[in-house]
């Protein structure tokens, strides 16, 4: 896993398939995203090098359900004694309750896909022993008033997290970076492509100077601009 500092508060967790990212307040963190399953140690390493411990981050709060984003919470939660977020409309999924639903894939997403879950590990997931619902407009305890954005589309409980006084804005998979050329461009493996363009409109009128992403590299100046550009782009594919 690479670790790389975007900003004084944050550093990104990149794993194999997605990323993760991770948000310091003072003598507090908070983790934005878990990776896939297995993910858990490699995270606590992670936050050991960086000279803090486990036991300093505070939530993780998931962006949606997805194995390549939930699959290590719970593991981290163990180790760390973290609370698990998640909005209330994928919560029984991270739970373990029952499976949530796959994705609507369009017929040039098969191989895509199909190429992407070569890298996933194998295995089952740690559960989390409780996780937090959350819902859209919440403010949450970490970056000066964090506010969740539900943003259904990819999952039907997809959430952006905002950071207004940082400018900050976390999407989860509404939004990705291409890995050819890093042009911004809307999730793809989605529930409901017509919401999540929908939902990206949304991400688009917020003003946010940094972008992060679930998978790409992020926007760290002008971001929304960039969202607005990927909205006049729908068809974009990377």
């Amino acid at each position: 896993m690479d670790v790389i500092e975007l900003l004084p508060r944050l550093h990104l967790l990149r794993f194999p398939v997605g990323q993760a990212y991770l948000w310091r307040d003072d003598e507090e963190l908070t983790l934005i995203d878990a990776g896939a399953v297995g993910s858990g140690r490699t995270i606590a390493d992670a936050i050991t090098a960086l000279g803090r411990a486990p036991g300093d981050v505070r939530r993780i709060v998931l962006t949606h359900f997805h194995e390549d984003h939930a699959g290590g919470a719970g593991e981290f939660a163990a180790l760390s004694g973290a609370e698990v977020l998640a909005h209330r409309l994928d919560a029984p999924f991270v739970r373990g309750e029952r499976p949530g639903p796959p994705p609507r894939f369009e017929e040039w997403e098969l191989p895509v896909h199909a190429e992407v879950s070569r890298w996933l590990p194998e295995g089952e997931p740690v559960v989390p022993p409780s996780v937090t619902p959350v819902s859209d407009g919440e403010v949450l305890g970490f970056g000066g008033g964090a506010r969740v954005v539900h943003v259904p589309g990819h999952t039907d409980g997809s959430i952006a997290v905002l950071v207004p006084d940082e400018g900050v804005l976390f999407t989860g998979d509404t939004v990705a970076a291409s890995p050819v050329d890093a042009t911004v461009m809307p999730g793809v493996f989605n529930l409901d492509r017509r919401q999540l363009l929908d939902s990206l409109d949304r991400l688009a009128s917020l003003d946010a100077e940094v972008a992060c992403f679930g998978h790409g590299d992020p926007v760290l100046v002008r971001a929304s601009a960039a969202l607005r550009r990927a909205t006049d782009n729908p068809t974009a594919t990377g």
